[in-house]
């Protein structure tokens, strides 16, 4: 017996919507887990599917790893953007934000640089390429957040924030002293904030 239109259109819909569900599930394990922390047992498994139909949906667990990678970093910038324009102060909102006690907790679903920075290192190039696109992006909206009138030195400037910022709740991450990991937090806040506040001297 034929399947008809109908059956095919749903097939399809019901396909694409498991394929979906693998990307975010698999976004928010690769994070928590890093990248080879995760087979595709489990993977699946979370994503309430069975293994055997991973192959249907990826060619590789390299592809998965890139698509989930470009997702996060993505969702990573959209909320920068989103935390930017409901400020009346843009880059303290997105300084409050990322270098906060809360986003420090977020191993799920905070930055995917803090979370698979030095993991991602390790990967393919094709996984690799989601991040350098995110870096791009975080950096675009840190210059235009900063009041400086001279792009190179704005792009400088928001070269040594980000790498500050990433740095910092990286390492706060790593303490088990909470007094001092929430030092290390306000003192990266205080010094981002300094560095973006006005241009170099001549």
């Amino acid at each position: 017996m034929r399947s008809g239109p109908k059956t095919l259109t749903s097939k399809i819909l019901v396909a694409e919507a498991n394929r979906e569900t693998v990307i975010n599930v698999a976004n928010r394990l690769f994070r928590e887990r890093g990248f080879d922390g995760i087979g595709l047992k489990d993977l699946m498994k979370g994503a309430g599917l069975t293994q055997g139909g991973f192959y249907k949906q990826f060619e590789s667990k390299d592809d998965l790893a890139a698509l989930a990678s470009r997702r996060a970093m993505e969702s990573a910038t959209r909320r920068w953007f989103s935390v930017a324009a409901s400020s009346p102060d843009p880059l303290q909102a997105v300084i409050n934000l990322y270098l906060s006690r809360g986003h420090r907790g977020e191993t799920g679903d905070g930055c995917p640089l803090v979370a698979l920075g030095s993991d991602a290192a390790r990967q393919s190039p094709d996984v690799r390429k989601p991040f350098q696109d995110g870096i791009k992006a975080h950096l675009q909206v840190l210059e235009e957040l900063m009041a400086i009138k001279d792009h190179d030195e704005a792009a400088h400037k928001a070269m040594a924030a980000l790498s500050l910022m990433v740095g910092a709740v990286t390492l706060s991450r790593i303490l088990t002293d909470q007094k001092l990991s929430d030092r290390l937090l306000e003192a990266a806040a205080a010094e981002v904030k300094r560095i973006a506040a006005s241009e170099q001297d001549d």
